[in-house]
């Protein structure tokens, strides 16, 4: 009984081992599989630091997107799952498996120590009875030594006298042997009877009480094994359903208006070619309205009147160079961004002069369009239109950097004035090269800022004159309103210039508007976001929120609430109805 208690609790031993060592195989198989969607997922999303692409704002690539992320999200779940079946079942099982081990080896040590003390005194039992019988024998044989010597005449009677003193002495102990056979032999039924009714069955309850605590210790992680996936099955639900809007997301009718609006070019469309009479002796040239020899600034000029015309080619780049020189501009307000430049002479007549220098003839088919331009710093390679967004575009890059210039001069101001007023605080002189550098940042990006700004201007003096001589004045006014006071022109409210700029200054009155932006959609909460960093704003889920700005690229999308409250929040924690 106690070999088949010993082999079974073993084998129970063993069986948890198991266990453990089959959660960890399934372990490093969940690991395995987050890790490569992982991989995936980035392998993916490469493109995804680049917010220029074009393709970036269609809704087809966004749900693109949208779906790697919840794979990502996913993949995180699947490496919870195997981290809390590494703490909850092996490492629990594992720690528990050792102390059952120890308890089972101190109830076998103490059946072991029961059994010693039984066969010991077994043994002392066995002894004393060989004794007795022993000793008995040798009693037998001294009387009957005895007898046959008083019984021989010629034996004297001191010989009889002694013999009968042996017999009496060897009867004395075998009586005493046969005493002590005796008293072993009541103290070994005692101590039998101990070890099989009470020793033996108390330590075999131990035991069994212990294989039965591992039987359910291992229950509990069978249902562990089960429970641990449930858990998270919820979460995982949220990134398939992720997945399934990311599909219904797609806007099909949107992303060709993206496109459309991200490749026009913003050329008139050509008029028609006007018939060539070469019997009547007529010149060879095209009427006015021809693709090829379009009227523009150059004829308003009175120059290169024999070559054709378009708008922005190759060449049609501004060498800084040969921009005249402007009176260097006031210092920019930190709020508002840097200032536009003021023109030294008369802007008109030098945005001319400068066309009239710059301006190759227009390409007469859609076939060169098709080749790739040498991109240039002013993007005259590209068609009007996105060249002025790239204009702008760029011109709020520079003028976002020299506005993190500016905080940075302002602080390294503030922590010197501190230094010189706490000199243990710090060496006013160990700042001087920061500032140094900073002031020349600075005044590099006012450069360039000037300098994106009178590229700027030039393209819409050009495309006014160009609108004004194929008599379209609604396009001039239209180009000079859209430069001047888009949301993502070069003088929005971003930029807000300095009112000493006489250019602009008389048309920032009159457009200046402090109502809020209307919202373009809303979005449903998918998570709970505390909005503790400065300019978030915090959500619950399921909360529905009004989106005053699309995400930039940064990630983070800018709603309001009913009550007016605005900021940011990821823009992965939401889904996004935009209006159509």
């Amino acid at each position: 009984c106690t070999c088949g208690e010993h082999l079974h609790t073993q084998s129970g031993l063993e069986l948890v081992e198991k266990y453990v060592k089959f959660v960890k195989e399934r372990t490093e198989i969940e690991q395995n599989y987050a890790k490569q969607l992982r991989n995936l997922s980035k392998k993916y999303n490469n493109k995804r630091s680049n917010k220029d692409e074009p393709e970036c704002r269609l809704s087809s690539y966004q749900s693109f997107l949208d779906i790697l992320n919840e794979m990502n999200d996913y993949a995180g779940q699947r490496e919870l799952i195997a981290e809390n079946m590494m703490m909850n079942i092996c490492i629990d099982l594992t720690k528990y498996l050792q102390e059952l081990k120890q308890e089972r080896k101190m109830y076998l040590m103490e059946a072991k120590k029961a059994q010693q003390s039984l066969e010991s005194t077994y043994k002392q039992l066995d002894s004393s009875k060989k004794r007795f019988e022993r000793e008995w024998r040798e009693a037998e044989r001294a009387a009957q030594y005895a007898e046959k010597t008083d019984q021989d005449i010629n034996a004297t009677k001191a010989d009889v006298e002694k013999a009968k003193q042996q017999a009496h002495m060897r009867a004395h102990v075998a009586e005493e042997c046969k005493n002590d056979y005796a008293a072993q032999l009541q103290k070994y039924n005692k101590e039998q009877n101990q070890f099989y009714f009470n020793d033996m069955p108390l330590i075999f309850n131990k035991m069994q009480d212990l294989d039965e605590r591992r039987v359910r210790k291992l229950a509990q992680g069978y249902v562990l094994f089960s429970d641990t996936e449930k858990h998270v099955m919820p979460i995982i639900g949220k990134c398939l359903e992720g997945i399934t809007k990311a599909g219904t997301n797609v806007n099909e009718k949107n992303d060709s208006m993206v496109v459309i609006e991200q490749n026009k070019s913003g050329f008139e469309r050509p008029g028609d070619v006007e018939f060539e009479d070469y019997s009547q002796g007529i010149n060879r040239a095209s009427s006015d309205s021809s693709l090829g020899t379009p009227k523009g600034p150059m004829d308003l000029l009175g120059k290169n009147k024999s070559k054709n015309f378009w708008l922005f080619s190759k060449r049609s780049k501004l060498s800084p160079s040969t921009l005249p020189p402007f009176p260097t501009p006031p210092a920019p307000s930190p709020a508002n961004g840097p200032p536009s430049p003021k023109f030294g002479r008369d802007p008109l007549s030098y945005c001319l002069k400068e066309i009239n220098k710059t301006v190759k003839p227009r390409i007469s088919s859609f076939r060169t369009l098709r080749r790739s331009p040498t991109v240039t710093e002013d993007f005259a390679h590209l068609p009007p239109e996105q060249r002025r967004k790239r204009l702008q575009q760029k011109l709020e890059e520079i003028c976002k950097e020299l506005q993190k210039e500016i905080d940075q001069s302002e602080a390294l101001g503030k922590m010197k004035d501190v230094y010189e007023k706490n000199p243990q605080m710090g060496d006013p002189a160990s700042l001087a090269s920061q500032i140094s550098q900073t002031s020349q940042n600075i005044e590099r990006l006012r450069g360039e800022v000037n300098k994106y700004e009178v590229n700027i201007f030039i393209y819409v003096i050009f495309i006014t004159f160009y609108a004004v001589q194929y008599r379209r004045p609604m396009f001039c006014l239209f180009m000079f309103v859209l430069f001047f006071f888009s949301p993502d022109g070069a003088h929005s409210d971003e930029s807000t210039p300095d009112p000493s700029q006489a250019i602009y200054a008389e048309f920032d009155d009159d457009f200046e508007d402090d109502e809020l932006a209307a919202p373009i959609g809303k979005c449903t909460a998918m998570y709970n976001f505390p909005g503790a960093s400065e300019g978030t704003i915090s959500m619950q889920e399921g909360e529905v929120l009004a989106v005053v700005e699309e995400d930039k690229g940064d990630g983070w999308t800018r709603v309001r609430r009913t009550n007016g409250d605005e900021g940011y929040i990821p823009t992965s924690y939401v889904t996004i109805a935009l209006n159509k």
